[in-house]
This record gives C-alpha cells, structure tokens and sequence, in this order.
C-alpha cells in the first residue's frame, strides 16, 4: 500500500474511532494523602456528564460516558440517559462497586460469608437494572478481593465462589448485554489477589459464555508486563472486550495515557489496530480510565483523548507489507525500522487535519480553553458536595 493510501486510510479510521470517557476522571482524586479540590468540580453525575460533553465537543470522538455505581446512582436514571442524549453524549458501560463497603473487607464475590456474597451479586444486579434504563449494554466486574495473609482463607475455595457468583450476574443479564471482568495484580490485597491477572480473567468468562469478556488496564500489570503480547492473545481469542487506557511509572497510577511510556502506548495500538480492533463494530471498548490528582479535568481528558489518536495514527501509518516482508525474510532491523519509522511520524499535523474534515477546530484544548467553559462552570458551581471518588 503507497503510503499516500496509507494515509487516507488512516484519516477515515480515525473519523470513526470512538474512545470512552469515565465519570469519576471528572470528580475530585488525589492519593493517599490528600485530595485536591478544584472550583468548578461537577456535584452530581448530570454534571459530570456536562463536561464529559466538553470532551466529546471539542475532540468530536468521545460520544459515550460510563458510570459508576453507586458513585453516579440517581432517582432516575432514564431521565439521566435523556439529559445526556440532550447534551449530545450517551450512557456507555455500567462499573461496579464492591470494594467500598464495611462487608467487603474480606472480599465480596470470594468472601466466605454466603449471605455477602450475595449482597455482592444482588449490587450488581442493580448495576443491571441500571443498565436497562440507560440503555447501556455493558458491565464491567472489578473485583478488589484478595488475601493480605497466607492461610487467611482458601485459595481455590476462593475461585470456586467467584466463579458461581460470576455466573449469578451472568445469568440476570438480558440477551443483548455483555459483561467484561477486569484484573488487577495488586491492590489492595498483597498475599494475594483473587483475579490478578489475564489468564484468570480468561478462565472466569470462557466459562461463563460468549458474551463476557476481558478488560485490559494498562496500569494493573507489573512492571516490565509485555502488555501488547496479552492484548494480541486476547484479540487471538476473540475475548478482549474492552481496553482502558492509563498511564504508570511505579503502580496502578491512572495518569494520562501516554504519559510515562507514548512508545507502550504505540505498540499496544500497533497490535489493535492489525487485528482491526480499533474499528467501531470491533465488540471492544476503547475507555480512559484516570484520575486527575492536580490537573484540571476536562483539558486532561482532552489530552488523553489526543494522546490516543496519535498513537493509534502512527500505528495506523505502519507499512504493513513492508513490515510483513522483514518479518518473513528474518530481517530484523529491516522489520524493526519500518515499525519505528510508524512512530517517528509527526501525526499531529494529520489528527489536525482530520478534526478540521469533521468540522472542528485543529487545537481541541486551546479551543475549550478559549471557550469560557471552565470559568462559567467555576462562578456557577458553587455550593453543595463536590463530586470525588464514593460520591
């Protein structure tokens, strides 16, 4: 393929691809320590969504927000999917919530208590009521289940109740919902984490059925994690089901995509986009999953968003054929140049481009910031309980 056709593939893809926005990154976070508040911080999901909006408005590729139950529970939550669908936006995937409660201290899905456990089920079966009345499709299980202690409890005991409780919720979802399972390798447990990793994650919803399937965070692995060998395996399978993108240095940090390693970032697109995985009617969901300790909200979603259609550019520029060719002759620095050829390119100009064929401006943060957006909402926000991680 000439690279000039490369090129215009590349633009249509983009103007197709859709990433999803989380509705806690718009809420207070901080760390251990200390949270910061910022003027302006939403006070209830149909604030949240107002400026998950802002994203979507200047980036034009950010349609979908996800909730968080029971951080975004409301009286009504049809009026809240019509008060999104006013703002231009919709309701994308239902998360859960088991780790916030006094009788999840030994886990919720693993605990070894039958009456939590089906606390736990029963929460996220509201998840799915949820979920019908917003029209979201999508449940996503993250379980902080875990054992700080050797002989705190039994390790395949643990599993066995996690996959009964799993096929509980499976089994309340309607026809046309899915549901993916998330891993994370530590934390908050230390001994152990019940569902750690890919392979766990991929045990549980092959059981389960055609319909769940495996989240990826970029920051739930340890270091040095090939994470674009996992989400080729994933793909491979047909069991990658939604991707949620972050960014490390040391843990599970949640800072912008990108940030800490753009190279990372770039080859895990590299890896999503041969397989086809970045198109819309792919079944896997593209989501920012970060907290903004210090940085204002909406311009760091907006960033992000930015981070990830430059690396999906460049991985969309790679000279596939080039690279097939290298790769079949055991060229090795042949196959490695093309693929760093791909991210040397300055897309910029090119993403530029690409937002301005949709109608918007070329500089989406300079544009929100020129807007007043963040001022209005700063003078009128004033009052009541700002938005952060339990509210």
């Amino acid at each position: 393929m000439a690279a000039s056709t490369r090129t215009e593939a590349a633009k249509s893809a983009l103007r197709q691809q859709t990433i999803e926005l989380p509705s806690w990154a718009f809420g207070n976070s901080g760390t251990r320590f200390k949270v910061f508040g910022q003027p302006g911080v939403p006070r209830d999901p149909f604030e949240k969504l107002a400026d998950a909006a802002q994203v979507h408005q200047y980036t034009g590729v950010a349609p979908r927000v996800s909730l968080h139950i029971p951080w975004d529970l409301v009286d009504d939550f049809s009026g809240l999917a019509r008060h999104a669908e006013d703002l231009g936006v919709q309701i994308g995937m239902i998360n859960s919530n088991v780790f916030q409660d006094d009788d999840f201290m030994l886990g919720s899905l693993a605990h070894p208590d039958p009456r939590v456990r089906a606390k736990a089920v029963d929460h996220h079966k509201q998840c799915i009521d949820v979920m019908r009345a917003t029209g979201s499709k999508d449940l996503k299980v993250w379980l902080s289940d875990g054992l700080n202690y050797p002989g705190q409890d039994s390790i395949r005991a643990r599993q066995d109740r996690i996959a009964e409780s799993l096929a509980e919720i499976y089994g309340a979802l309607d026809d046309d919902q899915h549901m993916v399972l998330e891993y994370k390798f530590f934390e908050p447990a230390f001994y152990i984490t019940d569902v750690p990793d890919w392979g766990t994650s991929l045990l549980h919803v092959m059981a389960l059925g055609d319909r769940a399937k495996v989240v990826l965070d970029t920051g739930h692995h340890a270091p040095g994690t090939n994470i674009e060998f996992i989400v080729a395996q994933l793909l491979r399978q047909g069991r990658l089901g939604a991707f949620d993108f972050n960014s490390r240095f040391y843990a599970d940090d949640d800072l912008m995509v990108g940030a800490a390693d753009p190279f990372q970032l770039f080859r895990i697109m590299h890896e999503i986009v041969l397989a086809g995985a970045h198109a819309p009617d792919s079944g896997v969901n593209f989501m920012l999953d970060q907290c903004h300790n210090i940085e204002p909200k909406i311009p760091a979603q907006i960033r992000s968003v930015m981070n990830v259609q430059e690396a999906t550019a460049k991985a969309l520029l790679v000279d596939v054929e080039a690279l097939t060719a290298a790769q079949l002759a055991g060229d090795v620095l042949g196959a490695h140049a093309v693929l760093m050829d791909a991210y040397d390119t300055d897309v910029r100009p090119l993403v530029a481009e690409v937002r301005e064929e949709m109608g918007l401006d070329p500089n989406p943060r300079a544009a929100f910031a020129a807007s007043g957006y963040a001022e209005k909402v700063a003078a009128e926000r004033v009052g009541g309980a700002q938005a952060g991680w339990g509210a």
